[in-house]
């Protein structure tokens, strides 16, 4: 039998970069990539002082990394998007301390994605039950009351629940691209009045003196970045206590010396491109999967929203040949715009037995009411016929 060797890291900046992307680069997601995490951390958006304390787990054999999860002691849940508020009161009434808990994600990002990271070649239900153990150990060594993973990689999930962890479903939205070669062919999926209304709403912004240009992060002006921040502020300002501004101003100034690569913008002018945005959507991509994060605009402009978010990134979607499109959580006017509500999952353990018991009894009884909220939505989708 392999021996291994855990180390806890307290930052990203202690794990040699290139040793986490060889685990994390062969993944579809860029979300759990070294850049990315770092980021969160370098930028002070995920630090202790914000209630995001780094505990990473690294697993070694020798002088190689074999396995990896970035991990987080919360002492809130601000930031992690499965609302797990219930639960805190469950363990108010049975007067269970709640926080601080263990998290694995990728901070502030509602992207399935979240997988221990392996090593090709290595033996992932061994290197599964080593973590787990030294989670669990963690866990009740600090007192913590459990550990969720929120967003897991739907393949990931059963190899947590085979070590005692229950799933909670939530709902997401996705666009799969089902063989377009342009815009029309993805039009041609909807009802007559849908498309019509589609299209009026791609025709809005012209008569308004506006126009969506695509940019790929390398070709960007550094200081859309910064402006991407002005953005992301004037939109969480409108949503006042429901805002989830996360992000502070070094996460954008930072952007494009980290992750440049992976970003893509969809930039609004009012004139000539190139000219100072008025809007701005940020996207990020990888391989074939494009996954949208903040938007905003310093003008009302009808349907300057739907084309930044949604129209125009469908539509370098299938000139690009991507699979799929991650518009991000909330809004279900999604539905009729080509995105069809689907499942995410959060896996969660306690360490108290009663809250335990409470979770085993209850979760697939919460899950079946998601189920049927997640049908009853796409019902809605205004489609000519169900693909």
């Amino acid at each position: 039998m392999t021996a291994y060797r855990l180390q806890w890291v307290p930052r990203m900046d202690a794990v040699d970069p290139e040793a986490w992307n060889a685990l994390a680069l062969p993944l579809a997601t860029p979300f759990l990539e070294w850049e990315w995490l770092h980021l969160m951390e370098a930028s002070g958006s995920a630090v202790p002082e914000r209630g995001w304390l780094p505990r990473h787990l690294t697993v070694w054999s020798g002088a190689s990394l074999v396995a990896a999860a970035p991990l987080y002691i919360k002492t809130h849940s601000a930031g992690e998007f499965v609302f797990d508020h219930a639960w805190a009161e469950v363990a108010r009434q049975l007067q269970v301390r709640y926080y601080p808990k263990l998290v694995g994600m990728s901070p502030f990002t509602p992207v399935p994605a979240y997988r221990f990271l392996v090593a090709p070649g290595e033996d992932e239900e061994a290197l599964a039950a080593v973590m787990f153990q030294a989670i669990s150990q963690l866990v009740a060594r600090n007192g913590l009351s459990g550990c969720g993973f929120n967003y897991v990689d739907p393949q990931w999930r059963p190899l947590a629940e085979a070590h005692g962890y229950h799933a909670w479903t939530h709902q997401g939205f996705i666009w799969r691209n089902q063989g377009f070669r342009c815009f029309d062919d993805f039009l041609a999926v909807f009802k007559s009045n849908q498309r019509r209304n589609i299209r009026r709403e791609r025709r809005a912004l012209a008569p308004q003196g506006l126009s969506v240009v695509p940019m790929l992060g390398a070709d960007a002006p550094t200081d859309y970045f910064a402006a991407m921040h002005t953005f992301y502020t004037r939109t969480n300002d409108q949503f006042g206590p429901w805002a989830a501004r996360y992000l502070t101003p070094e996460f954008f100034h930072q952007l494009p010396g980290s992750v440049r690569h992976r970003i893509l913008l969809m930039a609004a002018f009012d004139g000539h491109p190139r000219e100072s945005p008025v809007g701005m959507a940020m996207l990020v991509t990888k391989g074939r999967h494009l996954y949208g994060r903040y938007w905003g605009a310093h003008v009302a402009a009808h349907a300057l929203h739907f084309n930044a978010c949604y129209y125009q990134p469908i539509e370098w979607a299938i000139a690009h040949g991507l699979e799929t499109f991650d518009p991000g959580i909330g809004g279900y006017h999604k539905i009729r715009r080509g995105f069809a509500a689907v499942p995410t999952f959060s896996l969660h353990y306690f360490q108290d037995p009663r809250m335990a018991r409470i979770l085993q009894q209850v979760i697939g009884r919460i899950n079946g009411q998601e189920a049927a909220q997640i049908k009853a939505l796409n019902a809605e989708r205004p489609l000519a016929a169900n693909p």
